[in-house]
């Protein structure tokens, strides 16, 4: 092995990029990522049993459990997603996904396929298979 291939290969398992590129990072197992508000009160937090990273700018998750928190000092639970598998855009707080999910609130459960979830503005859009069950009263639906 000469000189520059003991070099590349020093640079690499250090993580410092070099010719090729960054080296890539291995995969997390039992991967955990809280997200936080400005006032440190818990946002989001995200839970994986595997979790790849093949860009900076994602996040590939096998068994998400993803929790929504309301954001406050209260810490009260306001929805948890499901998938089997996922990819999780931590720059602008997306998570979306092929497989099946699971959305579970305290006043409906929804369950669907090709679904994107935007932290931003807490919203689940489920585009395939939908199905919704409400735990909700609803009056005045057949007069």
């Amino acid at each position: 092995m000469n000189r520059l291939s003991r070099l590349l290969c020093l640079l690499a398992c250090c993580g410092l990029p070099c010719a090729g590129g960054p080296a890539p990072l291995a995969p997390a197992i039992n991967w955990v990522a809280p997200l936080f508000t400005k006032d440190n009160h818990r946002s989001m937090m995200l839970r994986g049993a595997k979790a790849s990273f093949p860009t900076s700018s994602q996040v590939v998750v096998v068994d998400l459990n993803l929790t929504v928190f309301s954001g406050d000092a209260f810490n009260r639970v306001e929805t948890i997603l499901l998938s089997p598998a996922a990819t999780f855009q931590p720059r602008m707080n997306l998570a979306h996904g092929d497989a099946g999910v699971r959305v579970i609130r305290d006043d409906l459960e929804a369950t669907g396929v090709h679904w994107t979830y935007d932290h931003a503005q807490k919203k689940v859009s489920l585009h395939g298979g939908v199905r919704i069950v409400f735990n909700a009263e609803i009056t005045g639906l057949l007069k």
